[in-house]
């Protein structure tokens, strides 16, 4: 499989791994962070596993020469870089985990088929109408965004959602020695903001932080929050 990696900037990689139904323009508000390194984003494979995903994307990183970089993971991007970092240690340097989580319950690994089994009946927007209340605060919803998921290929976030139904990274988190950062919004949902608490308790000398009016989707809601919190972790 190859895997295209977007790369802007100089200076030490930062991989940038987008969170589900999104794909590598969920990080166009942080272009700015060029100026000091060098920004590598890519489309995660659509594949059937977290592992199987993270596998490939360790691989594409060797294929263009990257032996060690800063990985940003959001949402689904979070679960990838928890694999990378407890599998591939020598490939991860620091470690950002915005918005994700280790598992998820039995109630939401069914809601997680479910969803995979609405966007291929009634295509991909249709979930991100179902999550957009999770993803974004009120005020963002104000403004009267793009549709949550349209541009996403239906097969492409079916995949994504089954991937999440089965996730589980809970025995990975003693494993993962990488300096770590555990972001989530204020306003996320408990589950996502009680997964945070459990990563930064679990991952050896882990550190939390809380983006401020910002619901799930903290790198699209607060850009300059997550750049000025990403220059101060990665300096």
């Amino acid at each position: 499989m190859t895997i295209t990696f977007h790369r802007t900037g100089t200076g030490t990689p930062v991989l940038l791994l987008h969170g589900l139904g999104l794909d590598r323009h969920a990080w166009d508000g942080l272009a700015a962070l060029a100026e000091d390194w060098e920004l590598l984003a890519c489309d995660i494979p659509a594949l059937n596993t977290i592992e199987d995903m993270a596998e490939a994307i360790a691989a594409g990183l060797r294929q263009q020469g990257v032996n060690r970089a800063h990985i940003v993971g959001h949402d689904l991007g979070g679960l990838v870089a928890q694999h990378l970092a407890a599998h591939d240690p020598a490939l991860v340097d620091r470690l950002v985990l915005c918005a994700t989580a280790p598992t998820f319950n039995n109630d939401d690994q069914a809601l997680w088929r479910q969803y995979a089994a609405l966007a291929r009946q009634a295509g991909s927007a249709s979930v991100g109408r179902a999550l957009e209340a999770t993803w974004f605060t009120q005020t963002w919803l104000a403004r009267n965004p793009p549709p949550l998921f349209a541009d996403c290929p239906p097969e492409r976030l079916a995949l994504a959602c089954e991937a999440l139904a089965q996730a589980d990274t809970i025995d990975l988190a003693g494993e993962i020695y990488a300096r770590t950062l555990v972001v989530v919004g204020e306003h996320d949902t408990l589950a996502f903001r009680e997964a945070a608490d459990w990563l930064a308790q679990s991952i050896a000398g882990a550190k939390i932080a809380y983006a401020p009016d910002a619901a799930h989707a903290v790198p699209l809601e607060q850009p300059n929050w997550t750049m000025r919190a990403l220059r101060f972790f990665l300096a």
